[in-house]
């Protein structure tokens, strides 16, 4: 079994030490961190697209963007399931399309995902409708179309001939993370499941890097993360999201999105003021741009 890598890129203040929560995919279990307990779950992982009638794979994240095993979701029609010792779940999908939300027991906030008709997610071949134009080396992104495995190791993803892992899927929606040590640029990706395959397409990948004080925050203390894009020099969207409100206030609001500068120093900076001493924790993503693959 692959030891599942962290996803998420955060500012993280545990015991007065900073760090980015970035592990490596391992291969070996024994060099694997301890998973997780399910209290430390926060992030619930939900294929945007589902298909009625059809098997679905969703995955929970925790305070360290690692994958949560245990951790339990409940669905806004009452079904409830709980993640396996990869941190994911597979499911099928409800019979009545529409919109569904999904949450992470005992924590705010839902995520939504539309149940399509089976006659609209129909397809004898595989296709891509879209995909990200840019994505982090270090975070997951998305692709939606048709002819994709529900179970989510079903699916191979490959980027640059590196195989990449497949957090959650649908038969018309993908979420991937990249594979490790991929470097920063163009890259082209390939995507196959059940002997069918789309045609390759090509992805900007680049580089998030997070500075910023490594001291414990004290209450009223005002703090400046910043962001260091590399692999580009064009504007990129970012998002802050505060997953620790009661210790730190994101400046902004909740979520804040910033554009870099551009150019040759390509950065953008985010502000949390304390509210009380403590661990705060805020993640920062880069927000996808979804277009037409291109090859």
């Amino acid at each position: 079994m692959v030891a599942r890598r962290q996803f998420l890129i955060a500012a993280c203040l545990i015991a007065g030490s900073f760090g980015l929560p970035l592990a490596a995919q391992q291969k070996s279990p024994a060099r694997a961190p301890a998973a997780p307990a399910p209290s430390a779950a926060r992030i619930l992982l939900l294929p945007r697209r589902i298909v009625s009638g059809e098997r679905a794979t969703l995955a929970v994240l925790g305070v360290n963007g690692r994958l949560t095993p245990g951790a339990t979701i409940t669905f806004s029609n009452g079904d409830r399931l709980k993640t396996d010792t990869t941190g994911r779940a597979l499911f099928v999908a409800p019979l009545n399309p529409g919109v569904i939300f999904g949450s992470i027991e005992g924590r705010p906030g839902r995520v939504s995902t539309m149940i399509l008709t089976p006659a609209e997610a129909s397809s004898q071949t595989m296709e891509i409708s879209s995909a990200a134009r840019i994505a982090s080396l270090t975070d997951r992104f998305e692709l939606f179309g048709k002819g994709f495995c529900g179970d989510a190791d079903a699916n191979q993803v490959t980027i640059a001939d590196r195989g990449a892992l497949v957090l959650a899927s649908s038969p018309v929606s993908l979420l991937v993370l990249p594979p490790m040590e991929l470097p920063p640029g163009p890259a082209k990706v390939k995507v196959s499941c059940a002997k069918r395959g789309a045609p390759e397409f090509a992805v900007l990948f680049v580089g998030l890097d997070l500075q910023a004080d490594s001291s414990p925050l004290k209450r009223g203390e005002h703090r400046t993360l910043t962001v260091r894009v590399s692999g580009t020099t064009e504007k990129i969207s970012l998002e802050a999201r505060n997953l620790a409100p009661d210790v730190a206030e994101l400046v902004g609001g909740n979520p804040v999105r910033r554009f870099s500068s551009g150019e040759e120093e390509n950065t953008a900076q985010f502000e949390v003021i304390g509210r009380k001493n403590g661990t705060f924790l805020i993640s920062i993503r880069l927000v996808p741009g979804l277009g037409r693959p291109q090859p």
